[in-house]
């Protein structure tokens, strides 16, 4: 007997299972892929999935701060409706450790914080007529002028693509808004936020809340780790060794692996990917902590290139006692490394204590009492310029009855909201 599968628990085949009723193929032995929380109390290495019944440990996310942002309204009363949520109001900054200033977000609109004569300069740059643009950083210093992405924008991409803003296309501008008029007045005066995630919502209960509550209106099985899609005799070969005959399969997993895992080729040269280390972090509150929920960093010695404050979002990710006082800190530190690399056990080890040290010296913390990092393989994923590889890669797989859906299936950056839409409008498409 054959039947249509989703591949892949996270937020997107979750949201297709919901709809359709089919099966849901999940590797891990919980929902939710690197959208879902856990919990780890002080002093201890082991991860829980769910808070313990005193409440005392901190809580992280497997793949760093997944905020919702943007979204349908419907999509976002889905959510409610599930787990209720609490919205937020962005703060960010970008932070120079160097000089020890604090611009906030985005930093072309907060030109005055770095002087009259720099401001002057990039205002002067920016009116220039636009460049050739074939790469991200020809886009870069089209849109902002040599000297903010001396300052900013080229080191900081640096870290943030693992060296990669130099060959790979433009991509997600809306991250970095341009708007000339709003770049003059943010010289002079207070601008208005912009940007794709002004505001947020997160479940007061956690992502991993959210996963669960989707995971229990499916037909989800667990620790169904695949190894092999054979395309011509549709058979899934699983990591215990069993099989199973499909018909068709609608998969969440990155669109690399779908290739690599069917052993289907195309013509065009792959796309490159970054692999992200997150190191989720508990301590003592420093002295001089921020209170942004998270900071672009240019210059961290350590390489990371965003450090992100879970607690000063919501105190929520504190254990109990300190959700009170307020003299702990849940954070998380983001490092790139170019897809297709990653560091050794003890290179991880030696980083950690690096950025421990790091954010004692910055005093954003003293004592860590977690260090726990995860390794996510496919973080972001990125474009040559000119490059058919995403289509003709999606081509190839559709031909087969394998239809890619979601962030990584189908190899373009999108939030949880449009992810779950995304998993709906294909669940309905193949609804059994």
């Amino acid at each position: 007997m054959t039947q249509t599968f989703i591949l892949g628990g996270g937020v997107t085949g979750l949201a297709a299972g919901l709809t359709s009723g089919l099966p849901v193929l999940e590797a891990a032995a919980a929902p939710g892929g690197i959208c879902s929380s856990y919990y780890v109390r002080p002093h201890s290495p082991e991860r829980l999935a769910q808070a313990p019944d005193d409440e005392e440990a901190y809580r992280f996310e497997i793949g760093g701060g997944h905020w919702i942002f943007g979204g349908d309204a419907t999509i976002l009363h889905f959510i409610n409706q599930l787990t209720p949520v609490r919205r937020y109001a962005r703060q960010s900054s970008v932070y120079f450790r160097q000089s020890d200033l604090y611009v906030p977000y985005p930093i072309q609109n907060f030109l005055r914080c770095l002087g009259a004569e720099t401001a002057a300069q990039v205002l002067a740059e920016m009116s220039q007529p636009k460049l050739a643009v074939n790469t991200l950083k020809d886009w870069l210093a089209s849109c902002f002028g040599a000297t903010l992405c001396e300052l900013f924008f080229y080191p900081f991409n640096q870290l943030y693509t693992a060296g990669l803003y130099e060959k790979i296309a433009p991509q997600d501008a809306y991250k970095s808004p341009v708007n000339f008029s709003l770049a003059i007045q943010g010289a002079l005066n207070q601008t208005p936020a912009v940007g794709y995630n002004t505001t947020f919502v997160y479940p007061a209960a956690g992502l991993n809340e959210l996963a669960q509550r989707m995971a229990e209106r499916c037909d989800i099985r667990y620790d169904r780790r695949i190894t092999q899609i054979d395309a011509d005799s549709r058979m899934i070969q699983f990591a215990k060794g069993d099989r199973t005959r499909y018909d068709k399969l609608l998969a969440t997993l990155p669109l690399n692996c779908l290739l690599e895992m069917t052993g289907l080729t195309v013509a065009a040269a792959p796309d490159p990917y970054t692999s992200v280390l997150v190191l989720n972090i508990g301590a003592v509150r420093g002295a001089r902590c921020p209170d942004d929920h998270w900071l672009y960093n240019p210059d961290a010695q350590s390489g990371f290139h965003r450090v992100g404050f879970y607690s000063n979002v919501d105190r929520s990710f504190l254990p109990k006692a300190a959700q009170q006082t307020g003299d702990r800190v849940s954070l998380y530190v983001e490092r790139a490394y170019v897809g297709g690399t990653k560091p050794t056990e003890a290179e991880i080890s030696a980083y950690a204590q690096a950025v421990v040290q790091e954010l004692q010296d910055w005093q954003f913390i003293e004592a860590a009492e977690v260090i726990d990092p995860t390794w996510i393989d496919v973080a972001y994923t990125w474009s040559l310029p000119n490059s058919q590889w995403r289509s003709q890669a999606i081509s190839a797989l559709e031909a087969q009855d394998i239809y890619p859906i979601g962030r990584y299936g189908r190899w373009h950056f999108q939030g949880i909201a449009d992810s779950i839409r995304d998993g709906f409008y294909a669940g309905a498409g193949l609804k059994a």
